[in-house]
């Protein structure tokens, strides 16, 4: 059971460092990664629906949980910015005639 959870913990370590070193150099794929481990991990470690709302376990889980859902917002903004710009296509020069 330690070995699982230290695998898990592991694979989150890298997904999440991929994803960033990725999403630096301003690839839409380091944002996905990133997206997908937000929408993985945050429900998990932020259980706020787990507490009663007097209590302050809930504010502060519910406080790090709409973080974490604004980040995700941004990363989800990234990549509709990235899809929506058009690419450059490489045109080709057409020859110049000489004229003489």
């Amino acid at each position: 059971c330690y070995l699982q959870i230290k695998v898990l913990v592991a694979a989150a370590v890298a997904f999440k460092g991929v994803g960033g070193i990725l999403f630096i150099f301003g690839s839409t794929i380091g944002a996905y990664l990133l997206a997908l481990q937000q929408v993985i991990v945050t429900p998990i470690l932020y259980d706020f629906y787990n507490y009663d709302t007097e209590k302050k376990e809930f504010g502060l889980l519910f406080s790090k949980f709409s973080q974490n859902l604004a980040l995700l917002g941004a990363l989800l903004f990234f990549i509709g910015m990235k899809n929506s710009i058009p690419r450059r296509q490489l045109k080709k020069k057409a020859p110049k005639t000489k004229t003489v």
